[in-house]
Parts: structure tokens; C-alpha cells; sequence
């Protein structure tokens, strides 16, 4: 029993064990057959794909193989019609060169037959030339028998002649403008005298520089003086002043530069003498108390200009300065006043251009601050005024046209432009300023002193009020050549470091004239 369930579990191993082999064959017979099968699809697709490649290479090709065809033969035909243009260009060119030799060969033609036919007109002239030699030759031989001289007496005879009426010519016509000279000089020489009294009159140095202080008697004379001089020598001292006693009756004049203390010291001459009691010690009193009203007059001054003007916010001490302009003038024109009218002429122009009014009126009242404290401080009253508007902190329009009002630096601002129009407005008015003697011979030596200093300048004249400079230069150092450079160098000298109204002629004598206009 137990052998027979052995052999039967034996025999189903076997026979599973079988059936797996024949299984196994199986899958691995069926496996390969697909896979077989797969290859030759896989082979199939690659011969095709190859196949479309090796076609579609070979379409390619034949695509470039024509347009490189095509490329070649449109280059073979852009090349030969390029060619065929070179051939026309170079045929029409040797057409244009034919046809020049062949011009050239007409004018060589034409020139030799001139040259042939000049050649015979020179033969001719010549021919003529000797003739009239000839003839010329007998014509002077038959005068000289005529008039018995020869040819070299009869030229002497003839320049005497000529020299004769030149000379009695010569003499008529210097006569002549010697007696026109001397009635233009003596008309410009009164019209010169003329000017310098109405403008230079004694009145003006007075009013410049000394005031008068009237007396009630000539006793008072003494009185002021004092005990070995020393009433008057008090006055001096405090003041600052030269007090003048002279022979003028009833009058002592109080001289010096500074406006101020001249005011000073007249206002206390004034007092001691209604008061008549004249020491030191009252002196000093009255002198203190003048200082007092003349500051408070300087003051009210100031306080005027800037109602009448419309500019307020000043600071105290431009008010001052606007004030002591009173007492000080330029060229005869009272500075206070000229500020005024240039604050105002300035405000005028600005409302016409639309430009802040006030600010112009305030640049215009400011512009010559400096010329209050000048006499005090150094510098230039542009400078001067500029360093006092900084200090009290005005707008820089102001400081601005401070600056520029002279030309001194370039108007940055209208208003700028504006107060140096009214600036120069004021002054030019007639009869606003007038130039004292002093400084017109001051700049007539100043010119003739910059001519001398060149080089090769023998003398130099200032002439003609200073319109002219005329020039004597040494020969045998400047020659005629130089004498042009000579002049324009003198000119462009004055123009650089002189002042002056107009222009001035600058001319330079040797043996010819050079003339150059410093404009």
C-alpha cells in the first residue's frame, strides 16, 4: 500500500517534472519565433529608413548640383556684363583721349603759328624802334642847333625852372595853412579857455574841498586862534581839519578831503562863535555836539533815501553809509543824490521789462555804497561796497549789480544790467558831472608816459585835449617798416590801461606817418 503511494507521487513527479520540460520547450521555441519575428521587422524598418535616406540624399544633391549651377552662371553673367561695361568705360576714355591729342595737336598748331607771327611783329617793332631812334637822334641834334644848348643844359635849365614855381608854390601853400592853423587854433584855444572857466571855475575846488565859515568881525579871527595858537590848534586836532586865516575879511575857511569833518568843524565853528566863548574845553563840547547832529543829520539822510526811494529793511548801518553819501560827490555830482536817481531811473526800466521793481530800486540805491568809507578803508569802492553788502547779508542780486555796475565782472542778473543803464544814465545827464583839472592833466601825463616807455620813442605829445598822442620816433632805431607795428602796439597799450573818453589818436612821425585808432 504504501508502495503503491509511492510509486503513484513518484509517477505524478515524473510526470510534472515532463511536463515542465515540454513547457519550458515550448515558451523558449515560442519566444524565439517572436523575437525572430521582431528582427526581421526591425531589419525591414532600417532597410527603409536607409533606403528613403540614400533617396533623399540623393534629391539634396541634385538641389545644390543646380543652384550651384544656377550660382555660376548668374556670377558668369554678372561677370561678363561687368566685363562689358569695363570694355565701354575704357573705349569711351580712349575716345575722350583721342580726341584730346587731337585738341592738343590744334593748339600746338595755332600756338607755333602765333609764335611765328609774334616773332615777325618783334622784327617789326624792332625795325620801327631803330627808326624812330634815328629819328629822335636827329630831332635832338636839330634843337640843340635851335636853341644852341645841349641836352643836359637844357634839362638844368628846365628843373631850375620847375624847382622855381615849385618853390613859390610851396611857400603860397605853407603861408596859406599857416593862416588857417592859427585862426582854428585860436578859435580852439578859446573854445578850451571857455570850457576850463565854465568847468573848472575856483567855485568848484571850493565846493570840493574847503567850506567858508563867515565871521561877525575880524576881532574874532584872534579870538579863535587863541593865546599862541592853541585855540586853533585844538580845533585841528579833534577835527582833523586845516582851518585858513588869511587877509579874506570876515571869513575863515575850513580845508581838507574827508566831507565829514569838514562838516564837523564847521557846525562847531558856527556854535563857538554864537556862543563867543572860545577855550578848549568849550571846544571840545562844541565839537562833540556837532558830531552828534552832523551823525543824526547822516541819519536822517540815510532814512530819506529809502522813503523816497521805497526801500525799507535796510540795516541800521547801510542807512549810515546811504547817509554820509550826502557830504560826498563824484565829478561834481552829489553821490546821494545820483544813487536816488539811479534807484530810480533802475525802477522805472524794471516795471517796463516786468522785472521785480523793489529789488532794482534797492541794487540802484546800494551800487556805490563803497564810496562812503573809501577815504577810510582800501580797495575800490566796487570792492568796497560788495564786501559791506556781504557783511550785512543783501540778496546777491544786489551784490551782483554792486559788482558789475562798472564793468568789473559780467551782469549775471537784468537787474544787473538794468542799474548799470541807469548808472551810466545819471552821469551822462547834462550838467551832472564835470572832470576837475587835476585828473585831465593826470591822464595827459599818464598817456605821454606809457608812449615814452616803448622803445625807439624819441618825445611824445599828448595833444588836443588828450584826443591825440603824437609820436616822434628815433630813425635809426624804428624803421618805416616797424613804424605800422609801432602804432598799433601804443594803441592796444592804451587801450589796456587807460581811461578815457572817446578815442585817441596815436601818430607816429618818422618820415612817413603810421596811424592807428584806439577805439
Amino acid at each position: 500500500m504504501d508502495f503503491d503511494l509511492i510509486s503513484f507521487l513518484l509517477g505524478i513527479a515524473g510526470g510534472l517534472i515532463v511536463g515542465g520540460v515540454i513547457f519550458f520547450i515550448l515558451g523558449v521555441t515560442y519566444r524565439k519565433k517572436v523575437a525572430e519575428k521582431e528582427i526581421g521587422s526591425a531589419e525591414e524598418e532600417a532597410k527603409r529608413i536607409i533606403n528613403e535616406a540614400i533617396k533623399g540624399g540623393e534629391n539634396k544633391k541634385r538641389e545644390m548640383l543646380l543652384e550651384a549651377k544656377e550660382e555660376i552662371h548668374k556670377t558668369r553673367t554678372e561677370q561678363e556684363r561687368e566685363n562689358k561695361e569695363r570694355r565701354n568705360e575704357l573705349q569711351k576714355q580712349e575716345r575722350r583721349l583721342q580726341q584730346k591729342e587731337e585738341s592738343l595737336d590744334k593748339k600746338r598748331d595755332i600756338h607755333e603759328k602765333k609764335e611765328e607771327e609774334l616773332a615777325k611783329k618783334v622784327a617789326a617793332v624792332q625795325k620801327q624802334q631803330d627808326e624812330v631812334t634815328l629819328i629822335k637822334k636827329g630831332q635832338l641834334e636839330m634843337l640843340e642847333k635851335i636853341s644852341g644848348m645841349t641836352q643836359e643844359e637844357a634839362k638844368t635849365y628846365l628843373l631850375n625852372n620847375v624847382e622855381s614855381e615849385v618853390r613859390h608854390e610851396t611857400a603860397m601853400k605853407i603861408k596859406e595853412i599857416e593862416a588857417q592853423l592859427k585862426d582854428e587854433a585860436e578859435q580852439k584855444a578859446r573854445e578850451i579857455i571857455t570850457t576850463a572857466i565854465q568847468r573848472c571855475a575856483a567855485d568848484h575846488a571850493a565846493e570840493a574841498t574847503v567850506s567858508v565859515v563867515p565871521l561877525p568881525n575880524d576881532e574874532m579871527k584872534g579870538r579863535i586862534i587863541g593865546r599862541e595858537g592853541r585855540n586853533i590848534r585844538t580845533l585841528e586836532t579833534i577835527t582833523g581839519v586845516d582851518l585858513i586865516i588869511d587877509d579874506t575879511p570876515e571869513a575863515i575857511t575850513v580845508s581838507s578831503f574827508d566831507p565829514v569833518r569838514r562838516e564837523v568843524a564847521r557846525l562847531a565853528l558856527e556854535k563857538l562863535i554864537a556862543d563867543g566863548r572860545i577855550h578848549p574845553t568849550r571846544i571840545e563840547d562844541m565839537v562833540e555836539k556837532a558830531r552828534r547832529e552832523v551823525d543824526h543829520t547822516i541819519k536822517v539822510e540815510g532814512e530819506r533815501a529809502t522813503f523816497e526811494t521805497g526801500v525799507h529793511n535796510l540795516h541800521p548801518e547801510l542807512i549810515k553809509l546811504l547817509g554820509r553819501q550826502k557830504y560826498r560827490t563824484s565829478y561834481g555830482q552829489n553821490v546821494l543824490n545820483h544813487s536816488i536817481e539811479v534807484a530810480h531811473i533802475a525802477g522805472l526800466m524794471a516795471s517796463e521789462l516786468g522785472v521785480d521793481v523793489t529789488l532794482a530800486k534797492r541794487a540802484g540805491l546800494l551800487h556805490d555804497l563803497g564810496k562812503s568809507v573809501d577815504h577810510e578803508m582800501e580797495g575800490s569802492h566796487v570792492q568796497l561796497g560788495v564786501e559791506l553788502a556781504r557783511k550785512y547779508k543783501e540778496n546777491p542780486v544786489v551784490i551782483n549789480a554792486i559788482e558789475a555796475h562798472h564793468g568789473d565782472v559780467e551782469p549775471q542778473t537784468v537787474i544787473a544790467c538794468l542799474v548799470q543803464a541807469a548808472d551810466a544814465i545819471s552821469a551822462a545827464r547834462p550838467g551832472a558831472r564835470r572832470e576837475n583839472v587835476e585828473n585831465y592833466i593826470r591822464r595827459l601825463e599818464k598817456l605821454e608816459e606809457l608812449t615814452n616807455s616803448f622803445p625807439g620813442v624819441e618825445k611824445a605829445y599828448a595833444i588836443q585835449a588828450g584826443r591825440e598822442v603824437r609820436v616822434m620816433v628815433k630813425p635809426e632805431e624804428v624803421t618805416e617798416d616797424n613804424m605800422i607795428l609801432l602804432a598799433h602796439d601804443l594803441a592796444k597799450k592804451i587801450e589796456s590801461e587807460l581811461e578815457y573818453p572817446g578815442q585817441i589818436k596815436v601818430n607816429v612821425i618818422r618820415e612817413t606817418k603810421a596811424v592807428e585808432y584806439a577805439k
